[in-house]
């Protein structure tokens, strides 16, 4: 009896401690919760990534709690932590009923990640699923990254091999961050946060500090950080700039709001006497009162010389824009106007630089389509306005933050930042910019006209070349179709019509598939039909008109193309029939093209014309799927062997090769 009482005592004590210990465990978790959302509202991204990352070491399960740490480190430019956590979100989120914008920040960090073919699906399944909010930011992004997604793989395909990017060694670059480079001379100017030893304590940052690096003929010599005229302490100082004939000097000064915001003014010296004088803050028309104002360059509008900048002033296009202020003959300065819609955007612009020779402007943004967060853009001085914003393209630009372009005082060498891969780093990839620079190449002279021949673009490779980003092109059927039950090789349906009998079958693939699930489980199936028919079905067919219309494109301008198609038959049925069928499917493909437009592309065909386009189809060897595991062949088990979407995968044919050749023009 007494140790039936001892051991009811031992019980009851053991209870409360495990009652107890739960207790403090989940005080320790809602704390560290606190305290995470705390510093992401102060928009210190890094401290609420390690918050939210030792809250998850407790509790991994609960989906608010990824979704936190996934925006936190996309914030803080761990993309791999974030892309991890953002996927488990999705999985469980089905439907994304309760964060519909993470199937938008996977697609942002696949792109981020120069995967640009699956980032271009993923932001067109987001557009599509919510086409109905046409004003909603998300929407309007979506739709110009899927322009982005394609520019992308051509700028990839096509990058300039005249230039050779530099990445500038220790003496110049460390393991925080480099930016704002220019050159006069051999002295090179830029910022850094190197200097410890004056340090923004609340905000847990270095200030920045102008520094200056010579180089000689052979390597550049160790920087050396501006004395306190330009370099004052407790406050950011930032991007040198001067006018024309290097007499006067434009800074950035600026204080921190949080870890991420400042509040930045415009500042000037003049050399006078052989010295600077001391930094006078620019007149409010240039430092609007309440607004960032920063990156300063001076350039020339015609004849008229002009301050730019950024600022996220009112009356802009968006966030950050780039504007101009026209410099008058007596020093001061004109109000200040916006560059206008063709540079500026919904999003951020910034780090102008101005080209006087070439009357270019040089800016970045996260808007314009590029190759992923700040490219590097130039936009055209011509009729009194700054023109549609070019690409710089590669080796330029990279799937990181390009910034800061500049070219040196004498035109033979560029600059530019950027946190790209090979940059130098303390704790994380990507977290640091760093100073890059290539030689510029001098474009061919007409000896005779004495004018700088400018190359020509070849819009019909351009044409090629986007027809190519589409393939393999990957197109999908229905079971046993077209024509079911025969073994007929051929079919007069039209892959189109093929298509859209297909698509009409969605809800009974969601209903069949679905059989026998319960509660969250019939959603989650439900979901991976959607994902089915949005991602591949429909994805395919897409892909199919957009290489038609190019196709048409390069054919009138006398390309001479040979496609190459291959069918698909799955190991789980008959051999002999379902190599039919994969004939049947490759037929509705061609007849598809036969009838593209009334028949356009007939006279194409096998043209016997070598000074015109022609279209020639090759057929490789049907070829075999290798089984899956979870696929059924069972005749019986149709929701696993004809709706379960590993099985829908299987019956499909594609476009595996396009070659091309320019016909001999007479």
């Amino acid at each position: 009896m007494f140790r039936k009482k001892i051991l009811l005592v031992f019980v009851i004590l053991s209870s409360i401690f495990c009652f107890q210990t739960s207790k403090v465990q989940a005080q320790k978790l809602k704390t560290l919760i606190e305290s995470g959302d705390k510093a992401f509202a102060d928009n210190d991204f890094f401290g609420a990534s390690i918050y939210y990352n030792q809250a998850i070491l407790r509790d991994s399960s609960d989906i608010v709690m990824q979704y936190k740490y996934a925006e936190a480190s996309r914030l803080n430019y761990d993309f791999d932590v974030a892309e991890k956590w953002y996927n488990k979100v999705y999985k469980a989120d089905a439907g994304g009923k309760l964060y519909p914008e993470c199937v938008f920040w996977i697609a942002s960090l696949k792109k981020n990640k120069g995967k640009y073919k699956d980032a271009k699906a993923m932001f067109d399944k987001y557009a599509k699923k919510n086409k109905k909010k046409k004003d909603d930011y998300f929407v309007k992004k979506a739709i110009q990254e899927i322009a982005a997604c394609d520019l992308a793989q051509l700028l990839i395909a096509n990058p300039d091999k005249t230039i050779t990017i530099i990445h500038l060694d220790s003496m110049v670059n460390s393991k925080v961050s480099e930016y704002a480079p220019f050159q006069v001379d051999t002295t090179l100017y830029f910022s850094s946060l190197r200097d410890a030893s004056d340090r923004d304590k609340k905000h847990s940052v270095n200030f920045n500090k102008i520094y200056t690096a010579v180089q000689d003929s052979v390597k550049w010599h160790k920087a050396k950080e501006l004395d306190s005229l330009f370099n004052k302490e407790a406050v950011h100082n930032a991007n040198t700039a001067f006018n024309s004939d290097f007499t006067k000097v434009y800074i950035t000064r600026c204080e921190q709001k949080n870890a991420t915001d400042f509040l930045c003014g415009i500042y000037f010296s003049e050399y006078k006497n052989g010295s600077w004088i001391s930094l006078q803050k620019l007149p409010a028309e240039i430092n609007a009162e309440g607004s960032t104002n920063t990156q300063p360059a001076v350039g020339f509008l015609g004849t008229e010389e002009v301050l730019f900048f950024a600022s996220n002033r009112s009356g802009g296009q968006g966030k950050m824009d780039i504007w101009y202020s026209k410099i008058n003959a007596d020093g001061s300065y004109e109000k200040p106007v916006n560059a206008g819609k063709s540079v500026n955007s919904i999003e951020d612009e910034i780090t102008p630089f101005y080209c006087k020779p070439c009357q270019e402007l040089f800016f970045s943004s996260t808007w314009h389509k590029g190759l992923g967060g700040f490219d590097i853009f130039k936009s055209d001085y011509k009729n009194n306005e700054l023109g549609a914003p070019k690409n710089m393209g590669l080796p330029i630009n990279s799937n990181y933050n390009d910034i800061y372009f500049s070219i040196n005082s004498t035109k033979t060498e560029a600059y530019l930042s950027s946190n790209r891969k090979g940059s130098f780093f303390e704790e994380k990839e990507s977290c640091c910019n760093d100073i890059y620079m290539f030689k510029l190449p001098q474009p061919p002279v007409d000896s005779t006209a004495k004018k700088v021949i400018q190359p020509k673009v070849d819009s019909t490779q351009m044409f090629v070349m986007q027809m190519k980003l589409l393939v393999p092109l990957t197109l999908y059927f229905h079971n046993d179709e077209p024509d079911k039950k025969t073994l007929a090789i051929s079919t007069t349906k039209n892959y189109k019509k093929t298509y859209q009998d297909y698509v009409a079958l969605r809800p009974m693939y969601k209903k069949e598939y679905s059989k026998g699930a319960k509660g969250s489980d019939i959603e989650r199936a439900q979901t991976e039909i959607d994902n089915l028919f949005e991602d591949s079905v429909d994805a395919g067919m897409q892909d199919l008109e957009d290489f038609a219309k190019l196709m048409l494109k390069v054919l009138k301008d006398s390309e001479r193309v040979t496609i190459t198609m291959k069918g698909y038959c799955s190991p789980l049925a008959s051999t002999d029939y379902n190599v039919n069928l994969a004939k049947r499917r490759m037929s509705s493909l061609l007849n598809y093209f036969m009838e593209y437009q009334n028949g356009v592309f007939i006279p194409y065909v096998n043209n016997p014309d070598s000074t015109a386009g022609s279209i020639v189809f090759l057929y490789e060897d049907i070829g075999e799927l290798k089984a899956r595991s979870n696929v059924s062949d069972n005749y019986f088990d149709t929701k696993n062997s004809i709706y379960n979407p590993l099985a829908a995968l299987e019956r499909k044919i594609q476009i595996i090769a396009i070659s091309t050749f320019s016909a001999q023009k007479k």
